[in-house]
Formats: C-alpha cells, sequence, structure tokens
C-alpha cells in the first residue's frame, strides 16, 4: 500500500515536519509536528488525519480554561450563594435538603445556569445572602433578594407574624416600629391580643 504524503501538511495547529523514528504499535507511522503555539506533539499518521490529534495539548487546556472562566465569578461569594442555593434544594444528601428541596422548594429552570442568576440578581452585597420573599414559594428571580441577617431572621418562616391595623410583620418589627423594648412587647402579647398590647 503506497504510503500517503504526510511531511509538509497541516492538521489543525499541528504541521507535520518528519517522521518519527518509532512507529505506532499499531505499526501506524508516528510523525514529528510543531504546533501553532510554538509545542510539539508526535503522532500517529491516522489519528492527524481522522482529526483526532489536532495540536500539542494547547487547545484541550484553552477549552478547559475557557469554560472555567466562562462567567468569571466561580470562588465569587455570588457563585457561593448559587451553588450553596442549589445544593439544599437538589442535592438529598445536604443537611438542610429537609428544609428546602425536601419540602417542595424548587429552583426556577432559568437558574439552572448562572450566567443567568447572576444576570438577575447582579453581585451579592456585603453582609447579606439571598433570601426568599415569600417562604413557601421557591427560587426565583420575583420571589428573591439580597437580605442581611436581620430581614432574613425576620421573614423565617417560624416567626409569629401578627397583624395589626392591616399590616403583617414579626414582632421584632413592630417592637422596632413602636418603638417598645422587645422582651416587654412580647410579655404583653402573650396576655393580649395587638390592639391592646400595642397601646399599653
Amino acid at each position: 500500500m503506497k504510503a500517503i504524503p504526510m511531511i509538509g501538511r497541516t492538521f489543525g495547529r499541528l504541521k507535520v515536519i518528519s517522521e518519527h523514528s518509532q512507529r505506532a504499535t499499531s505499526g501506524d507511522i508516528r510523525y514529528n509536528c510543531i504546533c501553532a503555539c510554538g509545542g510539539t506533539a508526535i503522532s500517529s499518521g491516522y489519528s492527524l488525519r481522522c482529526g483526532k490529534t489536532q495540536s500539542c495539548g494547547c487547545f484541550c487546556k484553552e477549552q478547559t480554561s475557557k469554560s472555567r472562566r466562562i462567567h468569571g465569578q466561580t470562588g465569587s461569594k455570588t457563585h457561593k450563594s448559587w451553588t450553596e442555593m442549589r445544593g439544599r434544594c437538589t442535592n438529598p444528601k445536604s443537611k438542610i435538603y429537609k428544609y428546602y428541596g425536601g419540602r417542595g422548594i424548587t429552583i426556577c429552570e432559568r437558574w439552572n445556569k448562572f450566567e443567568n442568576f447572576f444576570e438577575d440578581m447582579d453581585e451579592r452585597p456585603e453582609g447579606t445572602s439571598i433570601e426568599r420573599i415569600n417562604n413557601s414559594l421557591g427560587y426565583f428571580p420575583d420571589n428573591c433578594k439580597w437580605g442581611t441577617a436581620k430581614e432574613q431572621a425576620r421573614n423565617s418562616r417560624h416567626n409569629n407574624i401578627i397583624k395589626y391595623q392591616g399590616k403583617s410583620q414579626c414582632l421584632s418589627a413592630w417592637a422596632e416600629e413602636l418603638e417598645i423594648d422587645y422582651k416587654a412587647l412580647w410579655a404583653r402579647i402573650k396576655k393580649y391580643p395587638p390592639q391592646i398590647a400595642f397601646n399599653m
């Protein structure tokens, strides 16, 4: 069988410059190549012609690096919030899954991709974490914001929400709004309805 001319030909980023002294285990002729990046590679003629070998390895490294840099946020506090959100909602092995995914808290399909999450929520401000406005609903743009620890504590589903004059909020929020000591207000609300406790 007549050998296929290879010297001087270019395959992907590789240019064949000479035959290698040793053949492949299959018996195929191997070639010394120089890569467009300046590196070198040794490959069989078959691997070059079928496209299996296209560079000295630099192309694969570039693609891996590109995928890691695709949003430039890996390791940031915003990306960490996104990762943790996904963990507690989708990973049954998470210690807090039962409080989120286990009770039906889901993440909208759009936020399965970090770039979309970042576009909707922007960078996480210092001292905040992601908060669901309505704790009975899942994670989606209209139901989430960056909230402080204080805001999140007030929005906890375990809070005792008190309605007064058409407004509903937790007792600590009422104490702050009415400028009444929280412990004193708590003692009152255990004995009296809001309209009395808030005006004593």
